[in-house]
């Protein structure tokens, strides 16, 4: 896994993020759990971080939902609309938390086939600034663990 910072960190809402990880799925197996709450709720979010709801209308222009619990019970909702669908290889949405107090943010998700396994490529785009891009990578990082453990399970 790679944390790439974009050379358009300049100012807020540039800056970039780009995380990659190898996982031993097809690309439609991957798109799939990502995709379907009943799988993605099982799955994501960093550590100690619970998903109790997820809610995905998968369709260019569909709106997206998902629950984040943290130990204390706070209850975060990050969610968005789907700009490109291609299955099984790319998803572009957009990405904001509830309620809305900033620009959305943009996430690109590639499935992209390495022989036996497929490459997970998140690039999060228009992130305010280094600290959230920072928190977004420990949260993606958790994410690509519970995704890695959930298929080795599933």
């Amino acid at each position: 896994m790679t944390d790439e910072r974009s050379p358009t960190d300049a100012g807020p809402g540039t800056v970039n993020l780009v995380l990659r990880r190898t996982i031993h799925a097809t690309a439609a197996r991957l798109f799939e759990v990502w995709t379907q709450p009943t799988h993605l709720v099982n799955w994501w979010g960093p550590d100690s971080v619970r998903c109790p709801d997820a809610e995905i209308d998968l369709r260019v222009g569909g709106r997206y939902r998902i629950a984040n619990q943290f130990p204390d019970g706070k209850l975060l909702w990050i969610a968005g609309e789907f700009e490109i669908v291609e299955p099984p290889h790319r998803l572009i949405y957009t990405w904001r938390l509830e309620p809305a107090s900033q620009a959305s943010e943009r996430v690109t998700v590639r499935f992209e086939p390495r022989g036996g396994a497929t490459e997970v490529v998140i690039v999060h785009e228009r992130i305010l600034d280094a600290a959230t891009r920072d928190r977004h990578a420990l949260g993606w990082q958790g994410c690509l663990d519970g995704l890695a453990a959930y298929l080795r399970g599933a």
